[in-house]
């Protein structure tokens, strides 16, 4: 598959779309289950994400971590490796917090069961699936798709 964009325009792209649609599913590499979480980004943070969550959390203990992420138009996706650990501090909190937050945490940024994750992202692979009209049609009616009519594809280290 020919990519059409550079992988920095691809990364560009799901910043955007995590901005539009911030929820992924993640998980730590311990064979628990991943779960479906909000995710914050600090844009002052590239290559990590945010996440409000109990103590009790299956996350919260931290450890190496896999996050996927589909498109709400499911025209992207994303497959992310990385470390969650916990990150406490109150700058952090009060720069992140906001109303959805504060409707799972009745004890506001006080609440004692908050606690505030941070996932590092080490690595990513990123597909834009933005085929063209006449891929499409093929797809409907057979045929193969040229490179020049399929989606966008990186691998990358950085997603900023």
């Amino acid at each position: 598959m020919a990519d059409k964009d550079t992988p920095q325009e691809v990364a560009a792209k799901f910043i955007e779309k995590l901005k539009s649609s911030p929820f992924v599913m993640i998980g730590l590499n311990d064979g628990e289950h991943s779960e479906p979480m909000t995710a914050q980004i600090d844009d002052d943070q590239p290559n990590a994400l945010f996440f409000f969550a109990g103590r009790d959390n299956r996350i919260a203990k931290g450890g190496a971590a896999m996050a996927q992420f589909v498109g709400k138009g499911h025209d992207f996706f994303a497959c992310m490796a990385g470390d969650v650990s916990t990150s406490n501090d109150r700058t952090q909190i009060d720069k992140l917090w906001n109303n959805q937050v504060e409707a799972w945490f009745p004890g506001g940024k006080e609440d004692p069961n908050l606690t505030l994750l941070r996932f590092d992202i080490d690595s990513a692979e990123l597909w834009e699936t933005d085929i063209s009209v006449g891929g499409r049609l093929k797809m409907l009616f057979g045929g193969t798709i040229r490179s020049d009519e399929s989606s966008s594809h990186a691998v990358v280290n950085s997603i900023a």
